[in-house]
């Protein structure tokens, strides 16, 4: 949960209604958040995660607005045209590409807003901008940058400003090195040769993204009525989705919003965007998902009360407002849907169906699969799915498959998702090596592979996996495992010479079943073996669990 510190009093002006603080709490918790109680006027509410738009004043108090009927619907923002224009040079490209931007007018800013614009601004960078990797923000009295604005990179020793709440020059590196904030923030540049800069008409700097603006041009105040803004990072949607949350919030404040041009040379955008977004959903689907009888006037009653727009019978048709970044899908409309008709109010029926609950097949097949395992004397283990290339394939001597990895990881020794059971199960014997032998384990798991038939391009597959550890451990060992499962399960069973470079050549075999292939079994290559630091014999079977269901 993210914490919203706002004043009670100020929420109540942004809802346009005075609740009390029980009033409050109640409505809070029924849209899934939680009001901490305080004796003053300042409060502080869990915000759920997935609703960015709410993490100020603002965004929270339309949303109430909307939801205890006051002013439903879709809140419209009107933009208008400004000569404002960013040049984006060609120099960005390797280090932070992209950037947006707008302007809000006619602000009058107190102390209280200037820190609801601080707050909301760090929350974002902190939670949606993934601490300032995937875009970071920038706010600027519009007054005293003079356009067109440039944004370019440059070398560091090149880049000399004052930063923020500084009173000395820096040069780029400096910052990285002196400054609090280039400190806290210096692993997002320090591996680049130039760092990113906007510059106005007069080539002074506005401020170094995404670390610090400058003190002479990026410091707002109470006597600041005008304010730019932009967003600049590595995700240009997620650029424009903070833009959005941002304007939307100083709207509220009393601003104006104007557009900015921005000039990536071949290509112009003119930014924000705050046109609604269209959507389709069968009042039927609502209704199944929910276990309701809602009539279409009710489902669209329902949806402006969360701030949407809403007509039509059947397919009821929806105009969800920019500032919602967390609808992706149907479900998250029918989640809408039910937050507003309310939980508490569902009635709990019981099916008119008479049927009688139990475990589904594969559950049971798998159960007893474990149950033979154990009769042969092996003990099972449960493993990480989450593992590293280099135990997957190095160290087993195969060559990498396709397989699922995991982005921007610092920790090298987890970097993809296991395709295989074997070569965590040979970890498992590495950090046993302190037993005596013999050491006979199995697991029964999923793996993830990559499956283009897939709306997610992977699926899980549930394998099977013996190890037998000591120093007879051998091929025909394993196949005795095999021979049994196939006579218990009467399995059609049969084997096939395999060359595989994690086992010992001539002491490989395809395990296949009604002539189809379901996996492999052999003794382990020294090799191996030597990579993963076991002194002993290993003999292994690995097989697709679900195909011996059939």
């Amino acid at each position: 949960m993210v914490i919203l510190e706002t004043n009670f009093t100020e929420l109540n002006k942004a809802i346009g209604k005075k609740l009390t603080k029980k009033e409050l709490e109640d409505t809070l918790f029924d849209l899934g958040m939680e009001l901490e109680r305080t004796e003053k006027d300042e409060i502080r509410i869990e915000i759920t995660p997935d609703r960015p738009d709410l993490l100020s004043t603002q965004g929270l108090g339309r949303a109430l607005k909307s939801y205890l009927g006051i002013k439903t619907g879709l809140r419209e923002y009107k933009i208008k045209k400004s000569e404002i224009k960013i040049n984006v040079d060609k120099s960005v490209e390797k280090v932070r590409p992209y950037t947006v931007a707008a302007a809000v007018k006619n602000l009058k800013l107190d102390y209280e807003k200037i820190k609801e614009i601080i707050n909301i601004q760090e929350k974002l960078h902190n939670t949606f901008a993934r601490k300032r990797k995937k875009t970071s923000i920038g706010i600027y009295p519009l007054e005293n940058i003079s356009p067109p604005i440039t944004y370019l990179a440059e070398k560091s020793d090149k880049i000399k400003f004052v930063p923020l709440d500084f009173e000395k020059e820096l040069t780029g590196k400096e910052i990285l090195e002196k400054h609090p904030t280039g400190i806290k923030y210096a692993d997002l540049l320090k591996s680049y040769d130039k760092y990113p800069i906007f510059v106005d008409s007069k080539n002074k700097v506005l401020s170094m993204p995404p670390i610090i603006n400058s003190q002479e041009l990026g410091k707002v105040n109470d006597k600041t009525k005008d304010i730019f803004i932009e967003c600049s990072g590595h995700d240009i949607n997620a650029s424009e989705q903070v833009l959005n949350l941002i304007v939307t919030t100083l709207a509220d404040m009393g601003g104006e919003i104007y557009s900015v041009e921005v000039n990536y040379g071949n290509k112009k955008m003119i930014t924000p965007n705050l046109e609604p977004e269209k959507k389709e959903i069968k009042l039927s689907y609502i209704n199944k998902i929910l276990g309701l009888e809602l009539k279409s006037k009710d489902a669209i009653e329902l949806l402006k009360r969360m701030g949407y727009d809403a007509s039509g019978t059947d397919k009821i048709r929806i105009l969800i407002p920019k500032y919602r970044t967390d609808i992706w899908h149907d479900i998250d409309i029918v989640d809408d849907v039910a937050r507003a008709y309310g939980f508490n109010n569902m009635k709990p029926t019981f099916p008119k169906v008479h049927s009688v609950a139990e475990t589904i097949p594969e559950h049971d097949f798998l159960n007893r699969l474990k149950e033979l395992i154990i009769g042969l004397g092996y003990n099972e283990t449960f493993t990480f799915g989450l593992t590293s290339k280099d135990d997957q394939f190095r160290k087993m001597n195969t060559k990498p498959c396709p397989s699922i990895e995991l982005g921007s990881v610092k920790e090298q020794t987890i970097n993809m998702v296991r395709v295989w059971l074997l070569p965590e199960l040979l970890k498992f014997l590495v950090n046993n090596r302190s037993r005596e032998y013999p050491q006979r384990i199995f697991e029964v798991n999923d793996v993830v592979v990559q499956d283009s038939k897939e709306d997610i391009k992977s699926k899980n597959v549930t394998r099977l996996c013996c190890v037998s550890a000591h120093e007879k451990a051998n091929f025909t060992e394993i196949k005795q495992v095999l021979d049994y499962l196939g006579q218990v399960l009467n399995l059609n069973l049969r084997l096939e010479e395999l060359r595989h470079d994690s086992f010992i050549e001539g002491r490989c075999a395809s395990i296949l079943l009604n002539e189809k292939e379901i996996g492999f079994m052999g003794e382990i290559n020294p090799i191996a073996l030597n990579n993963f630091d076991l002194q002993v014999p290993v003999c292994a079977l690995e097989l697709d669990a679900e195909k011996l269901l059939g």
